[in-house]
């Protein structure tokens, strides 16, 4: 009879990680492990780490030392460290920590069972972080019973060539690799016949779908001899042409291989959600040229207008980072500027953080703290403005929203999103389930939600 042991595994940072843990958490429970809410009952401990910005690492150090005293009280216990800080880190992590047993970044989450396993039964201690240029992406179909019912992430490529200054992607997850399209829209279809209506493809930068692929041609790295090779706006299509999705959305873009192909997918495919994730960073030149960025603040909002002629109701939201070495008030008044033209529908908006490897760290002018911080708070009250006035235009129309379940903070709503990615609370006399599209009038805009009734049946 299989022994069955628990396994917890805590999540830091974006979609891409959210993702990775539900198949770390699938691959675990494959090895007859079963997921548990306590960290105090499992026998496994993953902490699925961040490194973009330095607050997200410290806390997943943090959460690290307060396992020392379980680790200690249980011997058997394996602590796993996976992600970017993992990768960022590596062999060094298990010198500094030696209550930790495995260090996984995240080109090897595919292997965690093997070496959980070999950290439990003969106490051997890795860090699996190597980074292959001929990385291919094994095919796996997600369980359904895990995650939500109604709306899924669906990985589509990983890692990055651009080598923003401020970045450190490219060294934790490695050059760009595509998934094969066969692959994915196997995934997609999969979601789809087991009632996912909404699914979200994601990648560092998905604008660039498909070019290791087809550089590398049939027969080569990451394209077998019998694979399709396509590009992001024909792999959109195909998936939009799948029965059962209902809406579509992926993220992030870089602008500068963002195409017209891709640009008229909004004009063309009705799925396709009118939200567009475009980061920005900077409204400068002086500092996108700094950045590494490849794109001036003219290209920028070209294809900002070029967006708006194809869908004139597209929201657009964006990254931007104050305090870039070097900054000055009138490079970050040129950020303010395009603020205001472009009027986010949101924005993550963060102070510069210096990271291991990333080239910006070392710049002799970095940006005193409080200047940061001043500015920093100068940009995300005028975002939040722009939002508000969005959202204020909205009362008094109707819009499609799809439900995700239970207001958070009131049991007798509902709450579902908008396509343009808006969260709705609203009243409705009848039972709802999650996925379900129904359309209903807006009445109040809060700080950062709408309020409405939903039409009759």
């Amino acid at each position: 009879m299989t022994e069955t042991r628990n396994f917890y595994i805590e999540t830091f940072g974006c979609q891409m990680n959210e993702r990775d843990s539900e198949i770390m958490a699938q691959l675990l429970g494959q090895s007859a492990y079963v997921e548990t809410s306590r960290p105090e009952d499992a026998d496994c401990i993953v902490i699925n780490t961040c490194s973009i910005r330095g607050k997200a690492a410290q806390k997943a150090y943090s959460l690290l030392g307060g396992y020392r005293k379980l680790k200690e009280r249980r011997p058997s216990l394996v602590i796993a460290m996976a992600g970017c800080v993992a990768q960022q880190d590596g062999e060094s992590l298990l010198k500094k920590m030696p209550y930790l047993d495995l260090v996984i970044g995240p080109q090897n989450i595919y292997r965690l069972p093997e070496l959980v396993d070999a950290a439990r039964r003969r106490s051997v201690r890795t860090a699996a972080t190597g980074l292959a240029d001929d990385f291919v992406i094994p095919p796996f179909l997600p369980e359904i019973n895990k995650g939500s019912a109604h709306k899924r992430f669906v990985t589509i490529m990983q890692g990055c060539n651009n080598f923003c200054t401020y970045c450190v992607v490219p060294h934790t997850r490695g050059r760009e690799v595509s998934r094969r399209p066969e692959d994915i829209i196997a995934e997609v279809r999969h979601l789809a016949d087991h009632g996912v209506r909404e699914v979200t493809l994601l990648g560092q930068n998905v604008n660039s779908y498909g070019r290791d692929r087809q550089a590398a041609g049939t027969g080569g790295i990451n394209a077998g001899e019998n694979d399709r090779v396509m590009d992001f706006p024909a792999l959109l299509r195909e998936i939009a042409a799948l029965e059962g999705i209902r809406r579509l959305r992926f993220t992030t873009s870089h602008p500068k291989d963002l195409s017209p192909e891709l640009i008229r997918c909004f004009a063309e495919i009705d799925k396709l959600c009118p939200h567009f994730h475009l980061p920005v960073q900077s409204g400068s030149d002086r500092i996108l040229a700094r950045m590494n960025r490849k794109y001036t603040r003219a290209d920028y909002l070209a294809r900002v207008a070029e967006l708006r002629r194809a869908r004139p109701d597209i929201a657009i939201s964006t990254d931007i980072i104050v305090g870039f070495p070097g900054e000055t008030e009138e490079d970050f008044a040129a950020t303010m500027e395009l603020v205001n033209y472009v009027r986010y529908s949101s924005a993550f908006s963060f102070k510069f953080s210096g990271r291991p490897n990333a080239a910006a760290a070392d710049f002799p002018d970095q940006v005193p703290e409080e200047v940061k911080s001043e500015r920093l708070a100068r940009l995300q009250a005028q975002l939040e403005e722009i939002s508000g006035e969005i959202s204020a235009a909205m009362v008094g129309h109707a819009v499609e929203v799809m439900v995700e379940g239970r207001s958070k903070n009131d049991a007798e709503q509902w709450s579902g999103r908008t396509p343009c990615n808006r969260i709705v609370n609203f009243v409705c006399d009848r039972q709802l389930i999650p996925g379900q599209v129904l359309q209903v009038h807006l009445e109040e805009a809060c700080r950062h939600s709408l309020r409405g009734r939903a039409g009759a049946a």
